[in-house]
């Protein structure tokens, strides 16, 4: 007996689906999308179509959550590595992570590794809202004699504003990045997520095109910190 296929949606999603759809009340003519498709049995990734057909991401963002999702644990998935991989700029990369974490496909975890460093995990998430925490230790039990308590998260605060470069071209803000990228070997607590980055390297390139060196510029970042 063949089995089902898991990512076929059920007949009343696909009716919903089908009215939304913008080849909706197009006649039949012939044309249009046609399917040649082989069962895949080795190398393939699930992909639900609640990403790959979403309404509000970016046809970028979509990709690139497509791409991160097939790569296995432990892979870079930081601005830099993306950049170095796809012919898409820093910016773009930038922007379209940064959609992807809005919509919950993405979020970042602060760790501390042995010896004390600090680093930032992705975590990609395959069903936003719906995240297992495979990764993680499972919870254990409160004990009998204790309530247990809820902390409340704490918000991240809005990153301030900062300058926007006259010229947006790739290699300028990829410098930016790059600079960036290297304040953690200057001073360990400079060790910056990829949100953060990508929120500062318009800073650092406006500083740049002004002709300000990138000694003076990481001089300024470190200084009296």
């Amino acid at each position: 007996m063949d089995t089902q296929n898991p990512s076929a949606p059920s007949r009343t999603r696909s009716r919903l689906a089908a009215n939304n759809h913008p080849n909706q009340g197009q006649p039949h003519t012939g044309g249009g999308l046609r399917h040649d498709n082989t069962r895949h049995t080795a190398r393939f990734t699930v992909i639900g179509n609640h990403l790959t057909q979403h309404a509000e991401l970016s046809l970028l963002a979509i990709g690139l959550a497509c791409h991160i999702q097939s790569l296995p644990k432990g892979a870079r998935v930081d601005i830099k590595s993306l950049t170095a991989r796809f012919p898409e700029g820093a910016t773009r990369i930038a922007a379209a992570l940064r959609e992807l974490e809005a919509h919950g496909y993405l979020r970042r975890e602060r760790i501390r590794c042995a010896g004390g460093r600090i680093v930032t995990r992705t975590v990609s998430c395959n069903q936003p809202g719906r995240a297992r925490h495979a990764d993680r230790e499972p919870a254990r039990p409160p004990h009998p004699s204790k309530t247990p308590t809820t902390k409340p998260a704490p918000r991240r605060k809005a990153l301030p504003a900062v300058p926007q470069p006259a010229c947006t071209a790739p290699a300028l803000l990829q410098q930016a990045v790059d600079l960036l990228a290297d304040l953690r070997r200057h001073d360990p607590r400079l060790l910056l997520s990829t949100c953060d980055t990508a929120h500062l390297a318009s800073g650092v390139a406006a500083w740049l095109e002004r002709d300000v060196t990138p000694t003076a510029v990481r001089l300024a970042l470190t200084a009296d910190l």
